[in-house]
């Protein structure tokens, strides 16, 4: 699923990243969260935590509808951190959420949807 993904110049080093986890759906995002290791999780995390305050000003400056190609993928991005971050915040690095029904229950009605729409 590693797609070449270009990002704006100044985040141009979380291509990877963006390639596995930057989807430009929530159905698409959350399938690669159910197969995503601990591992994977990590290492999101620690590539995108000490950027997160220079993405979202990025981002914040731009509107949501009509973002070029590379911003709205670092938009994806940003997303995918937001919906990924607390299974390695919270629940070490598991894809499900414990005590809990299975994710993959949850199917959201606007999840084909692109993110931004």
């Amino acid at each position: 699923m590693n797609d070449i993904v270009s990002l704006p110049e100044a985040f141009s080093d979380l291509s990877d990243m963006a390639a596995k986890w930057g989807r430009h759906t929530e159905n698409l995002r959350s399938a690669i969260r159910w197969t995503a290791s601990p591992e994977d999780f990590a290492a999101f995390y620690t590539a995108m935590m000490p950027r997160l305050d220079a993405i979202l000003a990025h981002l914040a400056q731009l509107p949501l509808n009509g973002m070029g190609e590379k911003d709205t993928q670092l938009f994806c991005l940003a997303a995918a951190f937001a919906e990924a971050a607390p299974h390695h915040e919270l629940y070490k690095g598991s894809h499900d959420v414990p005590f809990s029904f299975s994710a993959q229950r949850f199917v959201p009605s606007h999840g084909d949807t692109a993110s931004w729409i």
